[in-house]
């Protein structure tokens, strides 16, 4: 028998340990690595998993679930979905070093699918919610939380759609929402999606059962006003005019032609029929560019200044109707 480096020779191969090769690809790898991992180090302690509880079942056993949230604040305040609240009467907060506290619910808009709760904790890791409308389609982003119960998962991916719509559990359209790739699965909801920089971009709030690859997410920047109003008021008070809008890109020569500051604009895609918008004369396809003088830039805009507005109060909404700039005035009401 022939040793081995004998062997090798023999067929004519030279014998080499194999060991890792430096590429330009490689090198990207490690970059994209290396991005990951700072951002899970930074932000992955203001990751937290919530456990709700809810009426007995009929065999008089509690009934658990299972969600992520992240902490918005060193005080304890945090950020979920709010169909992971539903209407628990106790939720318990797991944090990453093991400390476990209860939580109350500050409050839940169930419109936007989110929900504020404030832990019994003080001096707690914080993350930051960042600027969504910056995001571009192809972004990398970073999904953390705790799916299937497995604490303080990562996956990644990137931004494959922005403006799209899907409707919550109350059946109201939810508007504005990113779409991304990276995986997820019951628990994620939630949980943060994050940018390179360990900004929270997004509230990741659903998946599609029958699809792969589909995750969905509250942008940051709706997470804001929404908070805001749930800490002051504990809901969110809306004056509805009844449309369902999404983000638009505006032709350039039609905003040079009215002279708009903005490169976007709100479109209409569908009316209530029973809502203030129709009986004002608004159709499915109009461009809403500004509310009481004041330039729209997104639907966020939109939603925030309605939230901002007294119901009964009528608004001047500025719109483009194929060519033409239109003004109408609309008597919100309030939203149930």
């Amino acid at each position: 028998m022939l040793p081995d480096e004998e062997l090798g020779e023999e067929k004519g191969h030279a014998c080499h340990e194999v060991s890792p090769q430096t590429t330009p690809e490689v090198e990207m790898l490690d970059a994209y690595s290396r991005a990951v991992i700072a951002v899970v180090d930074a932000v992955g302690p203001a990751v937290v998993s919530l456990f709700t509880s809810g009426n007995p079942s009929h065999g008089g056993v509690e009934q658990q679930g299972a969600g992520s949230g992240v902490i918005l604040a060193p005080d304890g305040y945090l950020l979920t979905n709010s169909h992971v609240v539903g209407k628990s009467k106790q939720l318990r907060t797991v944090f990453t070093s093991g400390q476990k506290t209860t939580a109350a619910v500050v409050g839940r808009d169930p419109d936007t699918d989110l929900a504020v709760l404030r832990a019994e904790a003080t001096a707690l890791p914080y993350a930051t919610l960042g600027d969504s409308s910056q995001l571009r389609v192809g972004q990398l982003v970073i999904a953390m939380g705790n799916p299937l119960g497995f604490e303080s998962t990562v996956s990644t991916g990137v931004i494959s759609a922005l403006g799209r719509t899907f409707r919550s559990q109350n059946g109201r359209l939810i508007e504005n929402v990113i779409q991304h790739t990276a995986p997820l699965n019951p628990g994620n909801s939630g949980g943060p999606l994050l940018d390179s920089r360990g900004r929270v971009i997004g509230i990741n709030t659903a998946i599609i059962a029958a699809a792969q690859g589909i995750g969905f997410a509250i942008p940051a920047n709706t997470a804001k006003w929404v908070v805001s109003h749930l800490i002051r008021h504990g809901r969110v008070k809306r004056s509805y005019l009844g449309i369902h809008a999404r983000d638009r890109k505006l032709d350039r020569r039609l905003a040079r032609l009215h002279r708009l500051e903005q490169e976007t604009a709100a479109e209409i895609m569908m009316v209530d029929p029973q809502g203030p918008a129709s009986k004002a004369g608004l159709k499915e396809g109009d461009l809403v560019v500004a509310i009481d003088e004041k330039p729209l830039f997104s639907v966020d805009d939109l939603q925030r200044s309605l939230a901002e507005h007294k119901p009964g109060i009528a608004v001047r909404l500025m719109f483009i109707r194929r060519l033409e700039l239109l003004n109408v005035m609309i008597e919100p009401v309030e939203a149930n």
